[in-house]
Order: structure tokens, then C-alpha cells, then sequence
């Protein structure tokens, strides 16, 4: 079988073995694709493998020999499905493998934002501790999340998992939830989109991005949060409107965001949120632990071996 992995950089920067997926057949391993390369890496490719190289309708139907796509993601929306149905093409992604390091994440992003590690930290090794008169110092008020309210929205695996987390820190837990009556999970309270951001400290997206929600966290619902409420995002830039998230940032009227997507990654230099206030950005690394890629690694490769027997698994089409 010939296999052409379209950006395999992210997931294995060398720390990793491509040997499993090397015994599926002749495989061609590309850090990046361009979009004007695409044609070409997959003309004679029965299987390709992307994780945000974009497959649009007109390079999947042009790819004659193309029977199968492994998304190496959860989120398969850079997947043109309706030409892979079309042409019979079986599409998979990789529903649960960065669980654990998204939740973590996502804690280390709202800690920051309440603790200040980061800046301390700079502080103490710029000599401000040395100067010191007393034995101890805060450059700015330390918040503790005992007793606060967390409000998830999206209680999938990611969202249940920092469920988790919230409440062994003693936070109480409020969710917004396409299933609340399939999905109950003990101490967690469901309500309506307008609740969660009422009443919520902290606010957390884990929902997917869909043609229905996207840009739905906007001025209106960002004008109901406290003004000492956070806002996380780990899920998918796209989520937010990110301009009125900058207004609101800028303006005061909450108190921080930790995020680790945004709707374009990379982001242009002249993106609102790189200059907003009390906004945290890290690179859309979140799934990024080495453990996570390599239960990537090893999904990807189970995915494509049931393909090959006949019995594909993890199908979005």
C-alpha cells in the first residue's frame, strides 16, 4: 500500500518511532505540505494521513487511487467528507488519546492566570526577592479557586476529565451538554448556555467546532461573565469571536483568558489577541505530551491496520 503522511512534524519530531506504520507498506513521510504540493504527494497514494493539512473536495476527487484518510486528530472537519463519501473513500480520526493532557493543560493555563507563577518566577530571578524587606511578596492579588464555580462547556472525555480536576480542587462544577440526560456525571449541575457564563468563575471550552457553534462565545455572552471570571479555551479557536474577546479583555470586563488555539494558526502579527490584555497564548500544544503523541502514534497505526483487514474502526466517513 502506498502511505503518504502530509505533516508528520507535530506529532514526531523525532522523538518518536514511525517503524509500526513503515510495516503497513511503502510509506512517504512529509514534515509539511503546502497546499500547491498536495496534488502531487497524493496522486499515486492509497492512503494518506493528515493532521491539519487541508483535503479539499477537488484534491480528493483528483486522487485517483485514494481509498482511505487517517486523520491524526480527534477533529476531522480538515476532511472534505462529502467528496470522500462520493467517492467511496473511508475516513478516521483518533477520538481519545490526548484526554489527560488537554485537562492538564488547561489547568496549567487557568493556574498561571491565578497564580502567576510565570511572573514571579521572573521577578525573584530579575533580584526581586533578594531586595526584599520581607520574606515574602505578591506582585499582584493571588486567586484561589477553592469554592469558585468552573462551567464547562462540552462534558465529552476532555470536559469530564476536568471535571474531575475541578472538583479535587474543591471547585464547583456547573456544564453546558448536548446529552445532559445521557451524559450525568455526580456533582455536576447541567444548565443553558447564558447560566454557565452567569454564574461561572471560570469558564471552559470542550465542545467540538461545528458549522452551528462557531464564533457563538461573542460580546453577548462574554457581557454576562463576572468581571473577576476567566475565560480557557483548549477546544478550537473558531469558537470565539475573537475581536469581541480582545473588547472585553482591553476593556476590563473579565478578568483574563488562558488559550491555546486561535482561529488561525499561525496567527498574524497584527492578531487583537496578541496584544490584548491579561491573555494568555500557548501554541496549540495542549495534546502535544509526549505520551499523547505516541497513543497517537500507536491509534493511527491500529486504525489503518483494521482499514487493510476490512474492518475499519473510529469511521467519521
Amino acid at each position: 500500500m502506498q502511505i503518504a503522511v502530509l505533516d508528520g512534524f507535530t506529532m514526531n519530531p523525532g522523538d518518536l518511532s514511525w517503524e509500526p506504520l513503515l510495516q503497513l507498506g511503502e510509506v512517504r513521510i512529509y514534515d509539511r505540505t503546502r497546499p500547491d504540493e498536495l496534488q502531487e504527494r497524493m496522486q499515486d497514494a492509497e492512503a494518506v494521513l493528515t493532521n491539519k493539512v487541508v483535503l479539499p473536495g477537488d484534491i480528493i476527487r483528483q486522487a485517483a487511487q485514494l481509498r482511505y484518510i487517517g486523520v491524526m486528530a480527534t477533529g476531522y472537519n480538515v476532511v472534505d467528507l462529502d467528496a470522500a463519501r462520493e467517492r467511496g473513500i473511508v475516513v478516521t480520526h483518533v477520538p481519545d488519546y490526548s484526554t489527560y493532557a488537554v485537562a492538564q493543560h488547561t489547568f496549567a493555563l487557568l493556574l498561571e492566570l491565578t497564580q502567576h507563577v510565570g511572573l514571579h518566577d521572573a521577578s525573584v530571578h530579575e533580584g526581586g526577592w533578594t531586595a526584599c524587606p520581607d520574606f515574602s511578596y505578591q506582585i499582584t492579588p493571588l486567586v484561589e479557586l477553592y469554592d469558585l464555580t468552573m462551567g464547562i462547556v462540552g462534558l465529552g472525555r476532555i470536559g469530564r476529565a476536568v471535571a474531575r480536576i475541578a472538583q479535587a480542587l474543591g471547585m464547583r462544577v456547573i456544564a453546558v451538554h448536548t446529552h445532559p440526560e445521557r451524559d450525568q456525571m455526580e456533582g455536576v449541575t447541567f444548565v443553558d448556555m447564558p447560566t454557565c457564563f452567569q454564574q461561572a468563575d471560570v469558564v471552559s471550552l470542550h465542545c467540538p467546532l461545528t458549522t452551528h457553534n462557531a464564533g457563538f462565545v461573542n460580546r453577548s455572552l462574554l457581557s454576562l461573565m463576572k468581571p473577576t471570571a476567566f475565560l480557557i479555551n483548549t477546544a478550537r479557536g473558531g469558537l470565539i469571536q475573537e475581536a469581541d474577546l480582545a473588547d472585553a479583555l482591553n476593556r476590563g470586563l473579565i478578568a483574563g483568558a488562558g488559550l491555546d488555539v486561535l482561529s488561525v494558526e499561525p496567527p498574524p502579527a497584527d492578531h487583537p489577541l496578541l496584544h490584548a490584555s491579561h491573555c494568555i497564548i500557548t501554541p496549540h500544544q495542549a495534546w502535544a505530551t509526549r505520551a499523547a503523541r505516541q497513543r497517537l502514534l500507536n491509534q493511527i497505526v491500529e486504525n489503518l491496520k483494521a482499514f487493510q483487514a476490512g474492518k475499519p474502526i473510529h469511521v467519521v466517513a
